[in-house]
């Protein structure tokens, strides 16, 4: 028997192979879970399906598209979930990240207004949008888990990574007020600090490449992580074996949170 044996979860933010969604989708499949994931934009749409063609069973997976900044799409997305399963929904991933470039390579001072604003609503604000339309699924399931993706340059000043970081500190934030809100359904919420992988999302920070190589050097494992370290630690956080965690931050990154100095 899998950890997620008869488990139902909703993967989003998947865009291509190396997407941190990508390895938690397929640590889930392994465990049992059943599975669904959404496309953004119809541009990534080809990604996802290629992808997911690549599972056992992917004819009965279904792919659907949610613009997380229309409210629209999100409550098209969660109807169609719950037509799917009956009404129910066990596990929310999210893995949604956006800030613009030219706020991605500037200095700090130099972020704009308007892109702050826009990656702070696609990149947090979403948690609390998809977590408040899976709310009823997860309460006819008899509870759920919702788990994000964050990165330690919320604690850690990380060049180049700007607005992002803001976001991230929103999304941290919101973890917290969530799992307080949702704990009465029975509802945990989580989220997963992992090391800096090469991801689409990460290829547009430039510090992001130092900072691998950093983590070989000086993290206490001395490696980096991988997709699948990282889709364990998210099974684990879906499974009853967490269930009692949550509002934590649950860092993945081979230690390199707990160090300082590291010249």
């Amino acid at each position: 028997m899998g950890l997620l044996d008869g488990k139902r979860a909703l993967v989003m933010g998947v865009g291509n192979q190396r997407s941190i969604a990508w390895g938690i989708a397929t640590a889930f499949q392994r465990e049992g879970a059943d599975l669904m994931f959404n496309y953004a934009m119809e541009r990534l749409r080809e990604n996802v399906e290629k992808l997911v063609a690549t599972l056992p069973d992917h004819e009965r997976i279904p792919i659907l598209p949610c613009d997380v900044s229309k409210q629209e799409e999100i409550d098209a997305l969660f109807a169609k979930v719950a037509d799917h399963w009956d009404g129910k929904l066990d596990i929310l991933v999210h893995s949604i990240a956006y800030a613009a470039v030219e706020d991605l390579k500037g200095r700090f001072h130099e972020i704009s207004r308007a892109g702050l604003a826009t990656a702070i609503e696609i990149s947090a604000y979403s948690l609390v949008a998809l977590s408040r339309g899976a709310l009823p699924l997860f309460e006819k399931a008899g509870g759920g888990a919702v788990i994000s993706l964050t990165y330690n340059a919320v604690d850690r000043v990380v060049p180049s990574y700007n607005s992002m970081a803001m976001a991230k500190a929103v999304l941290e934030a919101e973890t917290r007020y969530l799992a307080a809100d949702l704990g009465p359904s029975n509802v945990r919420v989580n989220a997963i600090s992992a090391g800096p992988l090469k991801t689409l999302a990460g290829s547009a920070v430039k510090g992001i490449s130092a900072a691998r190589d950093l983590m070989e050097e000086k993290a206490p494992l001395r490696r980096n992580i991988t997709q699948d370290e990282v889709g364990n630690v998210a099974v684990f956080l879906a499974s009853d074996w967490a269930r009692a965690v949550t509002g934590a931050t649950i860092f993945a990154d081979n230690g390199f949170n707990i160090l300082g100095v590291t010249d």
